[in-house]
């Protein structure tokens, strides 16, 4: 017997049962998917809790108009080839509204506008629970979660009043109006994501392996050149072989010079990395508390 992963099948084992509970304690979960590698091993995750029924939760993408169409591309692949619901908000719609107002100038990002889309598509398909991605390693914000975050009626979380978990025992009361977000993986670090989907030979979208691609640089990062991004004078654009750790909207996601083009490739990378996965996104850069403000406020 092979004993190599078996920390893997307990992890996996975990976030099963977790999505099981949501499965009995809520009437109307959906999965939060960003189309990165984390959104992704939720949704195979799902599929493998429930087979052979079909993942009873649809799955919502809040779509700010600048992604990857790389990360679009395989959301309809996944979609159409696991016969998976899918429901997508668009942040346009929002702006062309005039209930949320696009930045301007050179580090404008749709990214914070997410925010009010989402919420706005968690009240209009009445989730009284969303399941996301989030890993405790990926940030010090996400490391102060529990399994079941409590959301008031405004979606708004207080890290300070969060329920305890003992013995695998989850309290998913709640008052009307409110909602809980679950993250099923955060007890998986990055590493173990990678090998996890080693071991399943799941495929994952061409932008996490090693090509090349238009780039320039800003205060030490590199970004994708994309219509979205107002260069500054002196950003010369270059092409340079990169791959994406994350993956976000196109405006704040950092690119990595990289030639791992295989999963076990990236797997020596990430274990040699002395820089976290979200070293190379803007948006966490803002401030010092950046995510946690964000998810005070309502984000994923």
């Amino acid at each position: 017997m092979d004993y190599k992963f078996d920390y893997l099948r307990e992890l996996e084992s975990e976030s099963i049962f977790i999505m099981r509970e949501v499965a009995s304690q809520f009437q109307n979960p959906v999965i939060l998917f960003s189309g990165g590698k984390d959104s992704i091993l939720l949704t195979y995750l799902a599929i493998k809790a429930f087979y052979p029924a079909r993942v009873p939760f649809p799955l919502l993408h809040i779509d700010t108009g600048h992604n990857f169409q790389e990360t679009l591309d395989y959301r309809d692949w996944l979609v159409e080839n696991y016969g998976l619901s899918m429901k997508v908000g668009y942040v346009q719609e929002a702006i062309d509204k005039g209930l949320v107002k696009e930045e301007k100038g050179y580090n404008a990002s749709r990214n914070f506008l997410q925010t009010f889309t989402l919420l706005d598509e968690l009240e209009k398909g009445k989730y009284d629970a969303a399941l996301g991605g989030g890993r405790r390693d990926e940030e010090k914000a996400r490391a102060k979660e529990r399994f079941f975050s409590h959301r008031d009626e405004f979606g708004q979380w207080d890290p300070k009043n969060q329920r305890p978990e003992l013995w695998n025992l989850f309290n998913g009361k709640k008052n009307f109006g409110e909602h809980f977000r679950v993250f099923p993986i955060s007890n998986w670090t990055e590493l173990d994501v990678w090998l996890y989907f080693e071991m399943e030979g799941f495929p994952l979208p061409n932008l996490y392996f090693a090509h090349e691609r238009p780039v320039f640089e800003r205060d030490g990062m590199l970004l994708a050149d994309c219509d979205y991004i107002i260069k500054k004078p002196h950003e010369q654009v270059f092409v340079e072989t990169i791959r994406c750790r994350t993956i976000g909207d196109m405006t704040c996601t950092g690119v990595w010079k990289s030639n791992a083009i295989s999963l076990q490739e990236i797997i020596a990378e990430v274990a040699t990395s002395r820089i976290t996965e979200r070293g190379g996104r803007t948006d966490d850069k803002r401030s010092e508390t950046a995510m946690e403000d964000r998810k005070r406020q309502g984000y994923f």
